[in-house]
């Protein structure tokens, strides 16, 4: 197994990362931000504020989009094992 293999596992895997969480970080943040928007225009500094919205986006993200993620995951783990009898070679 070569340095070019090992970098083409690594950039799949990056890739793979990138990919399942950024559904799960975009919609925290835009929640975060809506309800910063909603703070200053309100004037409510209170920090515990966004936290049960932030939460509840966070769980419905994973509600709706788990199953794409785990199908992902499941392609990336094949990929792994599939690689196998080439790092015995």
């Amino acid at each position: 197994m070569g340095l070019g293999e090992i970098m083409d596992i690594i950039r799949v895997s990056l890739y793979n990362l990138v990919i399942i969480s950024a559904p799960i970080l975009l919609a925290s943040m835009v929640i975060g931000l809506l309800i910063s928007i909603l703070q200053a225009t309100t004037q409510i500094q209170e920090q515990t504020l966004t936290f049960v919205p932030k939460l509840l986006a966070v769980f419905g993200a994973l509600a709706f989009l788990g199953p794409w993620m785990l199908k992902k995951l499941m392609d990336y783990t094949i990929y792994i094992f599939n690689l196998i009898p080439n790092m015995i070679k």
